[in-house]
């Protein structure tokens, strides 16, 4: 079952849920508003082979905005840090960012229980886009958990900032 905004505030101030930093005025019916982080990651081959490492270059978010290109692909992380022991989570696009073109979440929504982490955002844009530091980009949905919960253990399960693809690390 999917947790109410009321159940998420009370599972905050219990401490089953972190958001940091926290504002209650984010909260939603069933979910919480997050905010996009500072800066973006690029790759900086068009070509990239999935096992191998991954160049990449950071774009620091400049207080008037960047402007986004179509065709493109970047890495964003969510402001706060956010997750929980004891429910899973699941990321989306607010319906105001995903109406203007701008896709953050489209394949890897699902935040395993026990990931706490600032989250790495998948953006794409099918137009010119202005985007800004700290802007209310998404939301996030906690989910009740049924059975033995085996806490996230995966390889991002350290980040603390936005987090190019690590498929490399994986056996084949």
């Amino acid at each position: 079952m999917i947790l109410t905004g009321r159940q998420i505030l009370e599972e905050v101030q219990a401490g089953r849920i972190v958001v940091d930093p926290f504002d209650p005025k984010r909260i939603e019916p069933n979910s919480y508003g997050f905010h996009l982080g500072d800066s973006l990651l690029v790759y900086r081959s068009d070509d990239l082979d999935p096992f191998a490492a991954k160049d990449v270059y950071r774009l620091k978010i400049p207080e008037s905005g960047l402007v986004l290109e179509p065709e493109r692909f970047y890495l964003g992380k969510t402001l706060e840090k956010m997750g929980s022991p004891c429910y899973a989570a699941h990321l989306y696009a607010r319906f105001s960012t995903s109406s203007c073109g701008m896709f953050i979440q489209t394949s890897a929504p699902l935040g395993h229980t026990g990931a706490i982490i600032p989250w790495t955002l998948e953006i794409v844009v099918t137009q010119k886009i202005r985007i800004y530091s700290h802007i209310l980009i998404g939301k996030i949905c906690f989910w009740e958990t049924f059975g033995e919960i085996s806490p996230y253990n995966g390889k991002y399960r350290l980040s603390n900032t936005v987090v190019k693809s690590l498929l490399s690390r994986e056996d084949s």
